[in-house]
């Protein structure tokens, strides 16, 4: 392994927690309730079941393939060639995805609060102090992780229970009036967000051995969809169908907020979730990014390769869309069936192929060839 630390399955669940809510909670309800309307709600329920699955997936692949990322084993799976170009694949498809969360929290900053602050000074910023904790390895960034996701839940649980004098119930209502079909149609874009749990498959070989981490990934699956049930129903309770109206629903929200006159404009807790999350996300992504790449081309330490692809990614992250319009509908359209073949489609395959050919180990490293749960 070119990572020599070693990290807690609790330690995992809390760096996987925010790389999914971190960019979530802004913008999914108001996808979601462009196809689910009153249903919102229920379609983060139904988009959970695809992060299962890619738990699932990455678990037992890591069980036949002890301490070896997706990357590595590709290769023994698939012959030399084929691995390479499919480790190649995955390295690609994460550089983009970066550039693609770069390019939201960019536009959200100075959309929301600095407009007249370059783009590039937003991005570059946001890349530096990530590829600083990348460079730490990933004990430093799981132990960010557990200083910064605490804030961001109490910053999450005082928007919501701050907004509930503004709440309408009556804009719930009638649930499922057109059956489950809009609800699950709503499903489909935050099911991108689950899916991207399947970066679990690069933490699994630096966990701590005897680690519970079949719980650990069904916890995270459980809490992300929480949150953004609550953030869905919050927002359709406060905004009803025009939810769909606000690029940020949670951000205008937020605007609702005046106790006594007194505690008033909490837009800047928003943009501390935002932040803090999006530092977390950017740099297991971006972690992930060096660490396939490293082991694409067979460099033994991952440390010298951080800042240079750092560069490459703020230069990617302009040019993955023109506007924040052209980035919603690459959300929207494209993203969704990209991250279904990556992420779903290659695994499965592997998986299925490597059982076939009998490839890797028929036991598990932790628990004699079982995972806890």
């Amino acid at each position: 392994m070119i990572e020599k630390g070693r990290i807690s399955a609790l330690q995992m669940a809390t760096l996987l927690y925010p790389t999914i809510i971190a960019t979530a909670i802004l913008l999914v309800p108001a996808i979601t309730g462009e196809y689910a309307k009153k249903d919102m709600w229920l379609s983060p329920i139904w988009a959970s079941l695809a992060g299962l699955f890619v738990i699932f997936l990455a678990v037992k692949l890591e069980q036949r393939f002890p301490e070896q990322t997706i990357i590595q084993y590709s290769g023994t799976i698939t012959g030399k060639l084929i691995g390479k170009l499919i480790g190649v694949l995955i390295v690609l498809y994460y550089f983009h995805a970066t550039g693609i969360i770069l390019l939201e929290y960019g536009n959200f900053v100075i959309g929301s609060f600095l407009p007249r602050t370059p783009l590039l000074i937003v991005i570059g910023s946001m890349v530096l102090v990530c590829g600083l904790a990348v460079r730490g390895g990933i004990e430093v960034m799981a132990r960010t992780a557990q200083v910064l996701v605490p804030f961001v839940i109490l910053f999450f649980t005082l928007i919501m229970i701050l907004l509930t004098p503004e709440l309408n119930l009556d804009n719930l209502f009638p649930v499922m009036e057109y059956g489950l079909k809009p609800s699950l149609k709503g499903a489909i874009i935050p099911a991108s967000w689950f899916l991207q749990l399947f970066i679990i498959a690069f933490i699994l070989p630096v966990l701590k051995k005897g680690e519970k981490i079949g719980k650990a990934g069904i916890l995270t699956v459980i809490t992300v969809m929480i949150t953004l049930v609550i953030t869905n129903l919050v927002t359709l309770l406060l905004f009803g169908v025009i939810t769909t109206s606000f690029t940020y629903p949670v951000m205008e929200a937020a605007r609702f907020i005046s106790v006594a006159d007194f505690l008033q404009h909490l837009e800047s807790v928003v943009m501390a979730i935002w932040v803090a999350g999006t530092f977390i996300k950017v740099s297991l992504f971006y972690y992930v990014v060096v660490i396939g790449t490293a082991q694409v081309l067979h460099i033994s330490d991952f440390r010298p390769i951080v800042l240079p692809i750092g560069l490459f990614l703020t230069v990617l992250s302009f040019w993955t869309s023109s506007s924040l319009q052209e980035l919603e509908q690459i959300l929207i359209t494209s993203f969704p069936f990209y991250d279904f073949f990556v992420l779903i489609i290659i695994p499965m395959l592997l998986l299925v192929i490597a059982k076939v050919r009998k490839k890797g180990a028929t036991k598990n490293r932790r628990n004699k060839g079982k995972v806890k749960k």
